[in-house]
């Protein structure tokens, strides 16, 4: 019996891309994820997710990560549907992973809605999906670590070269960042989400 566990990070940032994580295993493992002290990956350090990282991918039967850029989570707000666009890579994951079952965590408002239509587009795998699915299941956990871990990889790159903070738009120093790049250059870097609303703000103040 094949699980499969399917999270995303990075879905609020103004900047930098989506990544969607799934791993599938045995189920008679997943007592070996808990062992090892998987849990959601917003409860654990940096430097502990990243040896988590390594182990979950050495002790799962497999993995795939996916990264949804900039442009295409910006061409999917201008259509009011990021939902599907997740529902879509998730289902992609399923496809490739090919499990018994698989749990998601639910952006949508109506986890049963998320979860028929990652089903549908996924040649009517088994899906159940549910809010906080990265706090209540052990698979999801570990994949929301691959997600988690992938994008802070992605960020860390971006920061080599720019002073760019979380990318949150709570973050001043994302917004900061944004603002002083878009007043000299007169665009706007190719990894920030144009559509995000603080995003809008800045170029309209601008």
């Amino acid at each position: 019996m094949q699980i499969c566990g399917i999270d995303d990070a990075g879905r609020g940032s103004m900047l930098g891309p989506l990544v969607i994580a799934g791993i599938s295993l045995d189920k008679r493992k997943l007592r070996k994820l808990s062992s090892m002290g998987v849990k959601d990956s917003k409860k654990l350090s940096p430097k502990l997710r990243e040896h988590l990282y390594k182990k979950i991918i050495e002790i799962v039967d497999d993995y795939y990560i996916a990264k949804i850029s900039p442009r295409s989570i910006d061409a999917s707000v201008k259509k009011h549907c990021l939902n599907s666009l997740e529902a879509k890579y998730m289902a992609k994951v399923v496809s490739k992973l090919n499990p018994n079952m698989s749990y998601v965590d639910s952006c949508d408002v109506n986890p049963r809605r998320f979860g028929k239509e990652i089903s549908k587009l996924s040649d009517n795998h088994k899906i159940k999906s549910y809010h906080h699915a990265d706090s209540r299941f052990v698979v999801v956990s570990a994949a929301s670590i691959l997600a988690k871990v992938t994008r802070d990889r992605t960020i860390a790159k971006l920061r080599k070269n720019h002073n760019l903070g979380s990318g949150y738009p709570s973050d001043s120093v994302s917004v900061k960042f944004v603002t002083k790049y878009y007043k000299i250059n007169h665009i706007m870097p190719s990894f920030v989400r144009k559509s995000w609303k603080p995003i809008q703000r800045i170029l309209e103040n601008n």
